[in-house]
C-alpha cells in the first residue's frame, strides 16, 4: 500500500523489450536503498524491483500494465514519480493508494494561478461517480484533492513543493497521466452496482 506522497523522482536511462513485457532502468537518489522483489510505486504503478545496481534499479512492466498505463510511452530520460511502501506504523499523510491504475487521463489545460498551479483532466464519463468535489484522487502517484469535477473532467491544484518534487513541472496539455481512483469509491460503486442487479 502507497499513500500518493512522492519520495523522489528517478530517470529512466533505458528501455528494453523482451517479447511482451519491458524492462525499465531508473536511476534515482533512492535506488541503492531498494532491495530486490520490493515494491516501488513508478507514475502510480505498483512495480517488483527485480535488479538494484549503484543508484540504478530495474522493473519490469507485463503487457497488461502497458496497456493500462503510460508506462508504454516512457523513453530515457523521463521523469517518474517514486514511492515505497507504507510501513506499518508509518503515517498516512495522503490516502490510501493501492498503485493499481484504473485508466488514463488528459491533460486538458494548465493554468499558472498566482503561485499555483491549476491542471484540468479529461476522463471517461463512465467514471464520473467516482470522484466528488474535494475528494481524493491519484495522478501519476501523486494524492490529490479533487476541484470541480463535471462528468467527463476534474481540476487539481498543484503546490510549488509539488510542482517542484514531483513529473507535474513537465506535464502539458495533451499528456496522459496515470489515475487510480479512490478505493473507497470503487468498493461503494460496486455495492451499489449489485444492489442494483439482484432487484431484477
Amino acid at each position: 500500500m502507497f499513500t500518493g506522497i512522492i519520495e523522489s523522482t528517478g530517470t529512466v536511462v533505458s528501455v528494453e523489450r523482451d517479447q511482451s513485457n519491458v524492462h525499465f532502468t531508473v536511476e534515482s537518489n533512492i535506488s541503492a536503498q531498494l532491495k530486490v522483489d520490493q515494491s516501488v510505486c513508478h507514475n502510480g504503478v505498483c512495480l517488483t524491483v527485480v535488479a538494484v545496481e549503484g543508484n540504478q534499479h530495474r522493473v519490469t512492466a507485463v503487457d497488461e500494465t502497458l496497456r493500462r498505463t503510460n508506462l508504454g510511452q516512457w523513453a530515457p530520460g523521463h521523469l517518474v514519480n517514486l514511492e515505497r511502501c507504507l510501513p506499518v506504523g508509518g503515517r498516512l499523510d495522503g490516502h490510501i493508494v493501492q498503485g493499481h491504475v484504473d485508466e488514463l487521463a488528459t491533460c486538458v489545460s494548465v493554468e499558472e494561478t498566482g503561485g499555483s498551479w491549476k491542471y484540468t483532466f479529461q476522463f471517461r464519463q463512465e467514471k464520473a461517480g467516482l470522484l466528488v468535489d474535494k475528494g481524493s484522487v491519484c495522478l501519476n502517484g501523486v494524492s490529490l484533492t479533487v476541484v470541480s469535477p463535471g462528468m467527463d473532467h476534474f481540476s487539481v491544484a498543484i503546490i510549488p513543493y509539488t510542482w517542484e518534487h514531483t513529473n507535474f513541472k513537465t506535464l502539458k496539455a495533451g499528456d496522459t497521466v496515470n489515475i487510480e481512483f479512490d478505493i473507497l469509491g470503487k468498493y461503494l460503486a460496486r455495492q451499489m452496482e449489485i444492489l442494483a442487479a439482484t432487484k431484477h
